[in-house]
């Protein structure tokens, strides 16, 4: 087994955030480094979605939870870093409760000092397209030098496929494939930038422990038997709040977490096609809960293209040959905290290892809660 060693890095970056623009701030990177003595360090990235950050998320420090320990186990450098508005993260503007979204704002109860109800001071989105790529691309250079490495490969959950997906596509040459979890990938979502930046809106969003598992969020994806441990609810939740000092303070016993809002494009179907680089010099490997209702909307919403998602469409509009696709047995979105997050963590492992799916480069699986896999239907 290999010995692990955790270090917390606070990465230098130049804002291109519209809130901080050109200010020097800190990027929040954990990495846990389990290269064998005398062997080249092989380097992992791994990116959080929308409201997860990237610690709960890939190093729930819980049993066997943590991907990331599981990875550094194996004999891999794992980096996980946190976008501006995440985790541990630089949040400009979200500690004024005042720029939480105005139909979240009863959730302030009690109030925090100074308070009261109102629209934002700051009246728009906080990060951007371009501003989350930005600082992919500054971490991703830092984990290059720092392991005197050529590539880095990326694993990324739910809204990363947003940064990953492209920064992949403009930067083949630093990135060694792409593992991509339960990927929001709207179709026909649009190319092109906002006429003006930054977006209307409100820099911060709430989400509480009891929405953590309704049922019209994780509790929603919940068929089978099992798929959930029993507390895992209380310790998803407690390592949320510890990512958030500000928010666990907020919003009474329970405390909040505060996600960030963001506008997004360049990630649809001409942009996973491009140059053919995705499933081409970038191998990709995709991978799904059966039960997940986030990554495919269902029933599908041809009204708004930006909201329709489609896990299955990203596998279609990958125009490389070398892709694959593994829709998980009992699983919704919250893999990495249910029953089969172990199966996950062998099946990533794998691929890191021999970039294959079952000896194969190409093709769509299923894979049971005893991780067999067999060619989808």
């Amino acid at each position: 087994m290999a010995k692990v060693i955790t270090t917390d890095h606070w990465v230098w970056h130049t804002s291109t955030v519209p809130a901080n623009k050109d200010e020097e701030v800190e990027l929040f990177v954990r990495e846990r480094n389990g290269t064998p003595p005398g062997q080249k360090r092989k380097p992992v990235l791994m990116l959080h979605g929308r409201s997860v950050p990237v610690l709960p998320g890939f190093d729930l420090r819980y049993k066997d939870y943590s991907w990331a320990g599981a990875l550094a186990q194996a004999g891999y450098d794992v980096f996980m870093m946190d976008l501006q508005g995440s985790g541990l993260s630089a949040r400009p503007k979200m500690n004024d409760p005042r720029n939480v979204n105005p139909a979240q704002q009863n959730l302030l109860t009690p109030r925090p000092a100074g308070f009261t109800p109102g629209q934002p001071n700051y009246p728009y989105q906080l990060n951007d397209s371009n501003s989350d790529r930005d600082e992919l691309h500054t971490v991703v250079k830092f984990i290059l030098e720092l392991c005197g490495a050529e590539k880095v490969a990326f694993i990324g959950w739910s809204a990363a496929a947003f940064w990953m997906g492209p920064y992949a596509v403009k930067n083949p040459g630093m990135v060694e494939s792409l593992f991509l979890l339960a990927p929001i990938f709207p179709a026909k979502g649009t190319s092109d930038p906002p006429a003006s930046l930054p977006v209307p809106g409100y820099p911060t969003n709430l989400s509480t422990k009891s929405g953590l598992s309704s049922p019209g969020g994780w509790g929603g994806e919940l068929h089978c038997e099992g798929q959930r441990e029993d507390g895992i609810v209380d310790v998803v939740w407690d390592a949320l709040l510890k990512s958030d000092p500000v928010g666990s303070v907020w919003g009474g016993i329970d405390g909040l977490n505060r996600f960030r809002s963001f506008a997004r494009w360049g990630w649809n179907e001409t942009t996973a096609k491009q140059g053919g680089v995705l499933g081409g010099s970038v191998p990709v490997l995709i991978v799904y809960g059966e039960h997940d209702r986030q990554a495919n909307t269902t029933p599908p919403n041809p009204n708004n293209p930006e909201l329709n998602f489609s896990v299955p469409a990203l596998y279609d509009a990958v125009a490389g040959a070398h892709k694959l696709m593994v829709k998980l047995a009992c699983a919704g979105h919250s893999v990495p905290w249910e029953k089969q997050h172990t199966n996950v963590h062998e099946l990533s492992k794998h691929w890191l290892k021999q970039l294959k799916v079952d000896g194969k480069t190409h093709g769509v699986f299923d894979m049971d809660v005893d991780g067999n896999l067999s060619p989808a239907p």
